[in-house]
């Protein structure tokens, strides 16, 4: 009964953040001034994320179970971190179009949606992944994290590139 409780949270929070993200893309606050200051903070947020994601890794790998846990838990309180602030910066600002031309737009428009794509996917197998460990089913704790870890660290680290890209064009 349990298991399934847990199944149908995920589930129902997999939907909710991604529906809830779009609909405050919707929300401007109005007489506020722009928190311009947050996309490097939240980009660095991403960079650590993706260091920490692979010295979680090298962790478990050495039989480091508390390290690991400890290290995946910080990655997941980042990754919420990071979420407040893209929204609010998001509820603040507007969208800062993409001014690079030809094939540099291609390069960036592919690596944004995917990135975007992904961080969605990503949501149910991180959270799956983090229950399974909870509950001590460490064999398929394991087997979900080697489809979630690489998306993860993807995401993470096209994170900082679509900053890394975008950032001359923030007014």
């Amino acid at each position: 009964m349990e298991k399934n409780k847990y199944s149908i949270w995920i589930k129902i929070v997999s939907v909710i953040i991604p529906l809830v993200v779009a609909v405050l893309f919707t929300v401007r606050i109005p007489n506020v001034e722009p928190l311009s200051f947050l996309p490097p903070i939240y980009a660095t947020i991403n960079a650590l994320t993706a260091v920490l994601l692979v010295v979680a890794l090298k962790a478990i790998k050495s039989g480091k179970r508390l390290l690991h846990e400890r290290l995946m838990k910080t990655c997941i309180a980042l990754s919420l971190v990071f979420l407040v602030m893209y929204i609010a910066y998001h509820m603040t600002s507007d969208p800062t179009p993409f001014g690079g031309e030809g094939a540099i737009a291609y390069v960036y428009y592919f690596i944004l949606i995917s990135h975007i794509l992904l961080s969605i996917v990503l949501i149910p197998l991180v959270l799956t992944s983090y229950v399974r460990a909870i509950q001590k089913e460490f064999d398929p704790h394991k087997k979900i994290s080697k489809i979630t870890f690489p998306i993860w660290l993807y995401v993470a680290v096209t994170g900082v590139i679509v900053y890394l890209m975008i950032s001359p064009y923030y007014t």
